[in-house]
């Protein structure tokens, strides 16, 4: 376009005085397609323009300022998603990259670290301050540790309501699910991304909110709200909603994220996610392992100190805002081991019978779960878990 000022300043005014006229038409940004033919100016076509975030907030505001929109038009310029990503790392739009693989995009923002193909490693490695990619088949509540360590998350199988799909985007960590070109063998250490083969210890870099794998370390960029237009968009969004947000949250970190991003209470407090780590799954599994009343109260009675601190600290971070709090959702079979690698596992740690674990897993399996023996029934059954 610069050229075409140089070359043909006619032609180049009115191809301005045109893109004026379709924008003020249009009320947005347009990506106009033109030829000229014996010195004489054509359109092709015409439409909204494709943006990034940043873009997309940046036009808003502008065609405020300008007259075209008013605020509460402009809004509806911005998709949310687009907000969603302003909130997470990105990848350096500067910087080019090669893409190895895609999978289904559960969770958005972006994430670079050693490739770690167990929870227990990932989570010792995070604790050390290096960063790492947690890559498995498929995750499940053993990797709960691991999960809160990584950067993020890449899985082989798996949708977007998976275990991995759905903690991760509670946590706000970039995931990816359902990645077919990935394969593991955890026992050689290695897996195969697309046509690339790599070591446990290999750099990749995941991009949560496109579903893209990409070899190597990328540079990110990391958040910051508090530049460019975003809080004045959620100024103008303030103005003119009638509906109050309330956050999903279900520990004191998540509710200091809440609030922070100006939740005006807990809509949702999942209290089966404040077991789903360390000692306290333990204490669950053994919960659930346990034949006799007396032996589930004795188990209960380690889950209720850990269980009284996490509510103390929400309430405190509230300071009188409402919190919902939900009975134990999940069937109880997805609190225990799935795989024989992690039932070996368990069955060594809590000193069981593996064939114990493995009939008790058969026996809480249902046709139906969603129907099945969970929230207010489970209290019926047992009706300690909830005293």
């Amino acid at each position: 376009i610069s050229e075409l000022a140089e070359k043909n300043r006619p032609i180049y005014d009115q191809l301005l005085e045109v893109r004026q006229i379709l924008e003020k038409h249009y009320k947005d940004m347009q990506d106009i397609e033109f030829t000229i033919e014996q010195n004489k100016l054509y359109l092709l076509q015409t439409r909204n323009g494709k943006r990034t975030a940043d873009a997309a907030l940046n036009i808003a505001v502008d065609l405020v300022k300008e007259g075209f929109l008013s605020q509460e038009e402009a809004l509806l310029k911005v998709d949310p998603e687009q907000l969603n990503q302003l909130l997470h790392p990105t990848i350096d739009p500067a910087i080019k990259y090669d893409i190895i693989a895609k999978g289904l995009n559960a969770s958005p923002g972006s994430a670079v670290g050693m490739i770690c193909f167990n929870s227990h490693k990932a989570e010792e490695l995070g604790l050390k301050g290096e960063n790492v990619v947690l890559v498995r088949a498929e995750t499940s509540p053993e990797d709960l540790g691991g999960m809160h360590m990584a950067q993020g998350i890449l899985t082989a199988r798996g949708g977007m309501t998976s275990h991995a799909a759905v903690v991760t985007r509670a946590m706000g960590k970039p995931c990816i699910v359902g990645c077919a070109a990935l394969t593991i063998n955890e026992k050689a250490g290695t897996c195969k991304i697309g046509k690339e083969s790599f070591n446990e210890g290999d750099f990749i870099t995941i991009n949560g909110t496109t579903g893209e794998v990409i070899k190597g370390k990328v540079p990110l960029v990391q958040p910051d709200i508090s530049k460019g237009n975003f809080n004045l968009i959620m100024q103008w969004a303030n103005k003119s909603r009638r509906l109050k947000i309330r956050a999903n949250a279900d520990t004191p970190k998540d509710c200091e994220t809440a609030v922070f991003f100006g939740a005006e209470g807990v809509g949702l407090t999942r209290t089966e996610h404040m077991f789903f780590e360390g000692d306290r799954i333990q204490a669950v599994r053994e919960m659930i392992l346990s034949d006799t009343l007396e032996a589930r109260q004795k188990a209960l009675a380690k889950l209720l100190p850990m269980q009284k601190s996490d509510f103390k600290g929400i309430f405190q971070i509230m300071k009188g805002l409402p919190v919902t709090i939900r009975l134990l959702d999940p069937p109880l079979h997805e609190f225990l081991p799935h795989t024989e690698e992690d039932l070996a596992s368990v069955a060594k740690e809590m000193k069981v019978d593996i064939n114990k674990l493995r009939e008790k897993n058969d026996s809480l399996k249902e046709f139906n779960p969603m129907l099945g023996h969970r929230g207010c029934r489970l209290g019926i059954t047992f009706p300690e878990i909830y005293e």
